[in-house]
């Protein structure tokens, strides 16, 4: 938002791919430390604790969201009253004044150059390598540990780690290019408890397929 977005995503990208290569290279050789048999079990115990976790998470934001709307309704409603009689006191005395402020207002403004106020003052720009490097190292130590990567790991524990790093640039591609090109418009339309929800289920999912289909 505040930043031209061709370089913050590229700098976000930059650390995901990154990071992306390193957990598939971590997966990848963990076969060759460990027996797969145990690498394999190992990652649907990550998987079914993850999905478990994320469900959870889900079920709380539901109930944490009915308890806010019930908040806000009691406190809107205690308002009302108050602020009806407030409002009346407040039209009077600007029925009252409004001549003096708004000559006096008009007359200010005349005289501020344009550009001149202090809400138009901003921090110089940070330049395009300062930028790249700030979106790369908060993405980078960010992820780092995040469920992206562990997934990653173990995935390729199990996995071709080429396919497995193919479908993490992808999906990192994707989810990031959202993110810039539209994050606020994207946290007003996608409710949290419902991402929460689908990842617990799509974690449960693997679980379930990599205990189907064995080491």
């Amino acid at each position: 938002m505040r930043h031209p977005r061709l370089v913050v995503y590229t700098g976000a990208l930059g650390a995901l791919v990154v990071m992306t290569v390193l957990s598939a290279v971590i997966g990848y050789a963990l076969p060759l430390l460990l027996p797969k048999v145990y690498t394999h079990y190992a990652s649907i115990i990550m998987f079914t604790f993850f999905g478990l976790k994320l469900l959870q998470e889900a079920r709380e934001l539901y109930s944490q969201t009915e308890h806010k709307k019930n908040e806000e309704l009691e406190e809107v409603e205690a308002e009302l009253g108050v602020r009806a009689s407030d409002n009346e006191e407040e039209h009077h005395m600007e029925d009252v004044e409004a001549g003096g402020r708004k000559s006096s207002s008009v007359g200010e403004e005349s005289k501020t150059p344009e550009g001149g106020s202090k809400s138009s003052k901003h921090p110089a720009a940070m330049t395009s390598v300062a930028v790249f490097m700030q979106a790369f190292t908060l993405t980078f130590f960010a992820e780092w540990g995040d469920r992206s990567q562990i997934a990653t790991i173990s995935l390729a524990s199990v996995n071709d780690p080429i396919g497995v790093t193919i479908g993490s640039f992808i999906g990192h591609a994707l989810c990031t290019g959202l993110a810039v090109i539209g994050g606020r418009l994207l946290a007003t339309r996608i409710s949290e408890k419902q991402v929460a929800l689908a990842g617990g289920i799509v974690f449960l999912l693997f679980a379930a397929h990599s205990l189907y289909t064995g080491p």
